[in-house]
């Protein structure tokens, strides 16, 4: 036999047009397997489930056929790692400023400014008795006890009016003593504070602040410009000096995201519906106040009230939005017309048939209705009256 009689020939399968083998097609289905009999002495073996020609026939392509690879989705790597940090991402919420439980306001170590200048006085008077010791002698030659009492009284006289100072209502001192935080003093009138300490002070007063137009886009996209606002205090004066660089600067750019943030979820106006929009401006400003609150409450800043006082279109849309405005109030008006204008036939026409004062069929109704929709409509503004064109 020659090598191309012993190669065995290839098997050709003609499938059906649903993708099913014919020969199976034809196949009587295989018994099912028995179970064998086993004695008590000797443990049952399992049988293993019998399996169908096509089964089998697309396990051997399965082996003789290349894996196809499957196309990677556009837009992810193909690894599930890759995958699963997207959609964590995606799912992530938006977070607070952390907090520092550390850096919590607490009272500093002041007096009453009268202890001190009791107290500094009392070391003059000292001072000045010694050298009133001294006088007769009319030389300035003390013992050497006299002189640590006169350096001693004059170190207490510089540390009693060095450390008095004026604590102003609606004003607080944060002190800190090598870079770290010893407390705050509201104190008002005259304190004594340690001189050795680092004396910052800070504004606890209401405030009002009052944005430039930012910069912002409403559910749409459309361009906007607003202004907010913003009525707040400094609450905690350790973290609005210590913890964030300029609370300041840190209210305005947190009240132009969160203004961005706001205004991005609703339409500036609603052409097709009576939905909710930017013009309610008690929501808006609700929501804008408890976001803002909770994004400044970890740096120390009470934010109490955040309103809009303007939302306007920006100058490059405002003519087309103005004319869209235009426009939905014009088709608002015509609905409200026609529907007025259609109950007002339909009572008519009613009325007349009811009362038995015309009898009409229907050519005759849809007339009469036709004349009387015109007419009415004419009268009440949504058609241009003959006599005047």
């Amino acid at each position: 036999m020659t090598e191309q009689q012993k190669r065995p020939l290839p098997v050709r399968v003609r499938f059906h047009a649903d993708g099913i083998p014919m020969d199976d097609l034809f196949r009587a289905d295989p018994k099912p397997a028995t179970t064998p009999m086993t004695s008590p002495m000797t443990s049952p073996t399992t049988t293993p489930p019998a399996t169908s020609p096509t089964a089998d026939l697309a396990a051997d392509l399965a082996a003789v056929l290349p894996a196809v690879p499957q196309p990677a989705r556009p837009g992810s790597s193909g690894r599930p790692e890759s995958r699963q940090r997207t959609a964590d991402a995606r799912e992530l919420p938006h977070r607070p400023p952390p907090d520092e439980p550390e850096l919590v306001e607490r009272n500093g170590p002041a007096l009453p400014g009268w202890c001190a200048v009791l107290v500094g006085l009392t070391a003059l008077g000292a001072a000045t008795a010694l050298l009133w010791r001294a006088r007769p002698l009319r030389t300035v030659q003390l013992l050497p006890w006299e002189w640590a009492a006169l350096g001693g009284c004059a170190v207490v006289a510089v540390l009693a009016f060095g450390g008095l100072t004026r604590g102003r209502t609606g004003s607080a001192w944060v002190l800190s003593l090598f870079g770290r935080y010893r407390g705050s003093v509201r104190r008002t009138g005259l304190v004594w504070i340690s001189p050795f300490v680092l004396r910052r002070r800070i504004d606890v007063r209401l405030r009002h602040w009052r944005s430039e137009p930012i910069a912002v886009v409403d559910a749409e996209g459309a361009a906007l410009r607003v202004v907010v606002l913003v009525v707040w205090s400094v609450r905690d004066t350790a973290r609005a000096l210590l913890f964030v660089d300029d609370h300041l600067d840190y209210l305005r750019e947190q009240v132009e995201a969160a203004a961005a943030r706001v205004l991005s979820q609703l339409p500036a106006d609603a052409f097709r519906g009576d939905g909710p929009t930017l013009r309610d401006a008690e929501a808006v400003g609700a929501r804008l106040t408890r976001l803002l609150a909770a994004e400044c409450r970890p740096v120390g800043v009470a934010v109490f009230s955040a309103q809009p006082t303007r939302i306007e279109y920006a100058p490059e849309v405002a003519a087309a939005m103005r004319r869209r405005q235009i426009a939905a109030l014009d088709a608002r008006h015509r609905d409200s017309v026609l529907t007025s204008v259609i109950d007002a036939v339909d009572d008519t026409v009613t009325r007349l048939t009811t009362r038995g004062l015309v009898e009409l069929d229907d050519f005759e109704r849809q007339a009469l209705v036709k004349d009387l929709t015109v007419a009415f409509y004419t009268r009440r503004g949504g058609l241009p009256d003959q006599g005047q064109e």
